[in-house]
């Protein structure tokens, strides 16, 4: 057995010290009362941290058990990336800063990794082999993939890249499913099974540390009704052919069992996560119905690979492609004190979390996602530090083909994406460290049927439980047959509140600041739920042309038609983008001119739309909205009219942002909320807040008005020089 405990860069402390006390501390205690268990244990970097720093004796209790050979520690990247995702230098730095790490801690270097999400891609052998590691874990369905039968899965295997040897071990379905959600005599049988005379198969089963006690229901099946100590019990009452052993353990007494090429994958359901909504839809039917039947085409069954979720989601590939320049910045930095706080604010960006999507929240939980990018955006900045920033350029940042223009100076970064409505897509605040653009867009997810299926049921549970409906599509209030026990998160339907369905409202656009919208004359702030759906035009996307291109400057120009009462008008629209002051109050603006070129005079409501990350979910009260005199928390909505003003913040970033708009003009917010999924169910989450300044106006052939939002963002501290003071 090998267990993953893992705690993301930016999760809230609260959180971790829950997982502590109901999944973490509880195991090592259970391991301590059962020393003929053996076992290896994996902890990422920042659960390391932060358990050095809040419960040091659980850490000096696990070098017990090191020291007694009871548990194997196991390596891998230090702040969990994926490793497939990551230039081979940062593969390398990751691995070997764990590798030295767990040495300081515990005495010796690790000879195995973890692979975050087991997200393998054909070439990773040469990284951990490089690294100094000797072998990791994958799934069971790598294994199928690379036409492993079942029977043949009870030992490690031998693969190569490059002349870098791996051994490689498939971590058994059988096991994982059963450990801890079946009663223990059945998991002792299904081993009993595969067991031999000779005693030379070993059964793996490597997993989550959080489902012994942290997911939904595991705690009181876990240890209020003793599973985990019943478990380990009859392990040790079965000695007489059953043993516990380390994966290193085991290797050096028994060579691998054959040799294996692993094509790219990870988990089932990671495939299945990573194709588009239907396509995932049909995938899940497909596999289950082979599976029920017994088919043996459900081997050969696969979903996407992990590298999809940046087509899925444009926010994880901008995320991806800023990680890989601040990555190309950092290495060409000199050696020094300097270079190794960028790497290490590189390295942190890496955390796996918000670059994908499923059963966790992922890219969903504004929080982590911020979390990854101010550390890209600190790597960045000190990297940049002494430097003058590349401004008013084209480049390709995030290598589709078509370039975007780069407006950057020593307190901001801007993108404005010219083939999709020279939209800005990033604002990030460089002496802060905070990104501002950092919003996402409301999707169709696969599972969203689902919520519209359970909230249609008067009795669905709310907060926890299990509905009746479950995502393979057997029903009833347990297991398959019937019996009680723990839930997988993977069965574990709910909502965590009601009315869920009725939030599901998708943008049929990508999340980006000033864009230009025409809308109905006598709009009004409901066109917020949906403003591509109210747009009259068609200027908010499609590709503008840049005309001038300086240092902090763009003006790019675009045709096309409003449809106001039924009738096409043709009108012509010039963008200019601005930044300028200083570091620690840099501004940002973006005005319009719109030129009517038709032959008749039409009224039209012209609007600007800028959507803003300020982590103001849950009426957060460090986080405000304040316009026409009253203030509301970031994720309520509000409006005000013909306003010269108004101002955002949130007081615990230490970021305000002042905003003046010329001419006067109505002011709309309202809260970007999705529906998404997590291991405690269903939830409505805040991903920032959009504004609609918008003012009406008669457009006469030939003639223009405009509309100009004037932001200045001023920050409370300059992190690099915080950080350069304390060494």
């Amino acid at each position: 057995m090998t267990i993953h405990n893992h705690q993301p860069v930016g999760n809230f402390g609260w959180v971790i010290q829950e997982t502590y006390e109901r999944a973490y501390l509880p195991m090592l205690d259970a391991l301590e009362r059962h020393p003929g268990v053996r076992i290896g244990l994996h902890y990422t970097g920042p659960l390391l941290d932060w358990l050095d720093r809040e419960q040091p004796e659980f850490l000096a209790r696990l070098a017990g058990l090191v020291v007694r050979d009871q548990v194997e520690i196991v390596g891998g990247g230090w702040y969990e990336p994926v490793l497939a995702a990551l230039p081979e230098r940062d593969r390398l730095a990751q691995l070997t800063r764990m590798a030295d790490e767990l040495e300081r801690r515990f005495g010796s270097r690790p000879r195995g990794a973890w692979l975050a999400e087991r997200v393998w891609e054909p070439d990773l052998p040469t990284a951990l082999a490089g690294a100094g590691y000797g072998w990791t874990i994958l799934d069971d369905a790598h294994f199928r993939a690379a036409a492993i039968p079942e029977e043949a899965l009870w030992g490690p295997y031998m693969t190569d890249d490059q002349g870098k040897s791996l051994t490689v071990w498939g971590t058994e379905q059988g096991l994982r499913y059963r450990i801890p959600f079946r009663p223990v005599d059945e998991v002792i049988a299904f081993l009993q099974e595969h067991a031999t005379e000779d005693g030379d198969r070993v059964g793996t089963m490597g997993d989550d540390g959080e489902k012994f006690g942290a997911w939904p229901t595991t705690y009181e099946e876990c240890w209020t009704n003793g599973w985990v100590d019943s478990f380990f019990s009859a392990l040790e009452a079965n000695a007489d052919w059953l043993a516990t052993t380390t994966p290193s353990a085991w290797l050096a007494d028994h060579p691998p069992i054959g040799r294996v090429y692993v094509p790219a994958g990870s988990y089932a359901e990671m495939g299945e996560w990573a194709l588009p909504p239907d396509e995932s839809i049909a995938f899940a039917r497909a596999l289950h119905d082979a599976r029920e039947e017994g088919r043996p085409e459900a081997r050969w069954l696969r979903g996407a690979i992990w590298r999809n979720f940046q087509v899925r989601y444009r926010e994880i590939n901008d995320m991806h492609k800023q990680m890989l320049h601040a990555s190309d910045l950092v290495e060409a930095m000199p050696a020094g004190g300097a270079r190794e706080r960028a790497l290490d604010h590189l390295l942190a960006g890496q955390s796996n979390d918000p670059y994908w999507h499923g059963l966790f929240g992922g890219i969903y939980l504004p929080d982590l996602r911020v979390a990854n990018l101010s550390r890209l955006i600190a790597a960045e900045d000190i990297a940049l530090a002494g430097r003058s920033s590349e401004s008013g350029v084209l480049c390709d940042v995030d290598l589709d083909g078509l370039p975007e223009v780069v407006l950057a100076n020593d307190g901001e970064f801007v993108s404005v994406k010219l083939d999709d409505g020279a939209g800005i897509g990033r604002w990030d605040l460089r002496a802060v460290r905070f990104p501002l653009g950092a919003v996402l867009r409301r999707r169709p997810e696969a599972y969203h049927d689902l919520v519209r299926q359970i909230d249609a049921k008067a009795s669905a549970p709310v907060v926890a439980g299990v509905s009746d409906a479950h995502p393979d599509g057997h029903t009833g209030a347990g297991h398959d047959d019937g019996s009680a026990g723990a839930f997988s998160i993977h069965d574990n339907v709910s909502l965590k509140q009601r009315g869920l369905s009725d939030r599901l409202t998708y943008d049929s656009q990508e999340r980006r600041s000033g864009l230009l919208r025409f809308l109905r004359s006598g709009a009004g702030p409901d066109a917020m739920a949906d403003p591509a759906g109210a747009d009259l035009g068609d200027l908010s996307g499609g590709a503008w042309q840049v005309t001038d291109l300086t240092p902090g400057r763009l003006v790019a120009i675009r045709e096309g038609r409003v449809r106001v009462d039924g009738v096409e008008r043709r009108v012509s629209a010039e963008k200019t983008i601005a930044i300028g002051g200083d570091r620690l109050a840099p501004t940002l603006s973006v005005g319009v001119r719109v030129t009517s070129v038709g032959s008749s005079p039409f009224e039209v409501r012209i609007a600007l739309e800028w959507s803003t990350m300020l982590l103001g979910g849950g009426g957060n009260p460090a986080a405000w909205i304040e316009a026409g005199g009253e203030r509301v928390p970031h994720d309520a909505p509000l409006a005000v009219a013909e306003v010269e003003r108004y101002e955002a913040g949130n007081t615990d970033i230490g970021v305000s942002i002042d905003t003046s708009i010329s001419p006067p003009a109505d002011a709309w917010f309202g809260p970007i909320e999705t529906v998404s999924n997590s291991e405690g169910g269903f939830e409505l989450v805040y991903q920032g807040s959009t504004t609609l300044v918008s003012r009406v106006v008669t457009l006469r052939p030939g003639e223009s008005e405009t509309l100009e939002i004037a932001q200045t963002a001023r920050v409370a501290a300059d992190r690099a020089a915080e950080e350069a003071i304390a060494g």
